[in-house]
């Protein structure tokens, strides 16, 4: 959602705009419902077509008359066809697989999922689908949260520390110092009273 569209849910400027943000970065691992629907249409059509192709070949294989160097053509075709069929099914689990890494790793707040996905290779090399998301990814990625060498790649939430600042304020009034607690007037009067302070300790 924009940030038009939580002002219009009654969210002020602010709160819309980092709401906004917020679901502009959830949406980064995501593939587009457009480009979902080409890929799925597309799988559906060579599905069709390939079932075809296997009922027109049986048909001309078992055809009378037909002479035993169309039937190694129409062999050659089947197994050919069947090849092809064996690629796409193997391209198109990986792309569920890349899909399912994507959405875990934005979920999990990766800053760079091509270098967190270099990391988790040898996983990936023998990656299994279980659903709609990949058996073990999700304790492969908690590995890789927790370990002090890999853990900066996320965006983990983590309370930064308040720093510890000391040193002089000026016109703050110290034990000994001149003046009493009179405050300075300029700088220069500052910096006076604090090396008076520091030679009379």
């Amino acid at each position: 959602m924009k940030k038009e569209d939580f002002i219009a849910l009654g969210l002020d400027e602010a709160t819309a705009e980092k709401a906004a943000k917020a679901s502009a970065e959830e949406l980064k691992g995501f593939i587009p419902k457009t480009r979902f629907d080409e890929v799925n249409e597309a799988k559906n059509k060579l599905e069709k077509d390939i079932k075809a192709r296997d009922e027109q070949l049986e048909r001309l294989k078992q055809s009378t008359g037909d002479v035993e160097a169309l039937k190694k053509q129409i062999e050659d075709l089947q197994k050919q066809n069947a090849a092809d069929k064996a690629n796409y099914e193997a391209q198109m689990t990986q792309l569920k697989i890349d899909n399912a890494v994507n959405a875990a790793l934005t979920a999990a707040k990766a800053k760079n999922n091509t270098a967190v996905k270099a990391l988790l290779a040898d996983f990936l090399a023998k990656a299994e689908l279980d659903g709609d998301s990949v058996k073990g990814l999700d304790a492969e990625i908690k590995k890789l949260t927790e370990s002090e060498d890999t853990k900066f790649l996320f965006n983990l939430d983590t309370k930064p520390s308040k720093p510890n600042f000391r040193g002089f304020v000026p016109g703050e009034h110290k034990e000994g110092a001149p003046g009493g607690g009179e405050k300075p007037k300029t700088l220069a009067e500052a910096i006076q009273m604090r090396y008076q302070a520091d030679f009379q300790q």
